[in-house]
């Protein structure tokens, strides 16, 4: 809706885990190489930590465009709220294994010998498990003895366990301890700095076209900052809403009056009531008939429910 305005050829604050618009932080830049270099020297559990929203589910799909798929085969569970014998029914069939075990033992052989034939022909299976954090002790210790599969040189695939800092705390239970002692690589990522966060807005902004790569100002900047905590998940919706409410004014430049307005917004699910009577009274130019006829209030209302119907769907909100 507000692209053509402001010159961009697709929205820059989409809530999509999109490779291209991954902004390297220095602690993503490391954790990214972390990742690589785990994978690639088969450095076997991996562990990748992250809070709500920082970029974990990105980086990952950044991985994967970064490893040769014809050698690393690679089996992605998002659910992590599987049972043990779930958990390996999925990995088997995101594998490609045709499998009809019925028990759990019937589906480890199954995995054993499809492990032994990827060894055969130089193909190295790694196994990625996201949300980690919801798995119970159990089932951690079951993913620990998968390990087990290896041969006298080398292991029989990677493992990256990815999750909220909550994991690190389940990893550090007594009952966990000989899964912790096989863990080969740590990385974590934490929210951006002021500065990374400016500089996480105009990437975004550069990515989708953007010819001004200024459009948000200064003291603009400064506000998503501070009420997004660096959390780019937020930095993202913060930014597309003060977009769409800047096009509905006309507006070329995202100021700091209207961010502040978008973020009372959010909190109060309103808009102020001087600003309601102005748009009742004057229909924003360029924004056509349908603008004349409804609120800013109630299209910003439409997109978030638009926008957390989406993350929902792919998995981003949890």
């Amino acid at each position: 809706m507000y692209l053509q305005f402001y010159g961009l050829r697709e929205p820059p604050f989409s809530p999509t885990p999109d490779p291209r618009f991954l902004f390297q932080s220095a602690r993503h830049r490391e954790a990214l190489a972390q990742l690589i270099y785990g994978v690639c020297e088969r450095k076997g559990f991996i562990v990748l930590t992250g809070e709500i929203g920082t970029g974990k589910t990105t980086l990952l799909r950044t991985l994967l465009e970064r490893l040769d798929l014809a050698v690393h085969r690679v089996a992605y569970v998002h659910n992590s709220a599987l049972p043990t014998d779930g958990l390996l029914e999925y990995i088997l069939q995101d594998w490609g294994v045709k499998s009809i075990a019925t028990t759990r033992a019937q589906r480890l052989v199954d995995l054993n010998e499809f492990l032994i034939e990827q060894h055969r022909q130089s193909l190295f299976p790694v196994l990625i498990i996201d949300e980690a954090q919801n798995l119970d002790i159990e089932t951690l210790e079951a993913i620990r003895l998968l390990s087990n599969f290896e041969t006298t040189r080398e292991k029989l695939m990677q493992i990256a366990l990815v999750g909220q800092p909550e994991l690190r705390d389940k990893l550090n239970a007594p009952g966990l301890r000989q899964l912790k002692q096989r863990i080969g690589l740590r990385c974590h990522i934490s929210a951006l700095s002021p500065e990374e966060s400016r500089l996480y807005i105009r990437h975004r902004l550069g990515v989708a076209g953007a010819r001004d790569l200024g459009l948000f100002t200064d003291a603009a900047i400064q506000k998503i900052t501070e009420y997004s905590q660096g959390i780019p998940r937020v930095i993202n919706t913060l930014c597309d809403h003060c977009l769409v409410s800047g096009y509905a004014e006309s507006k070329r430049r995202i100021d700091a009056r209207l961010v502040a307005e978008t973020i009372e917004y959010f909190e109060e699910g309103e808009r102020p009531r001087w600003r309601r009577s102005r748009e009742r009274s004057i229909a924003p130019a360029g924004f056509g008939l349908w603008a004349a006829r409804a609120s800013v209030g109630a299209l910003l209302a439409a997109l978030v429910a638009a926008t957390v119907f989406a993350a929902n769907s792919i998995g981003l909100l949890h």
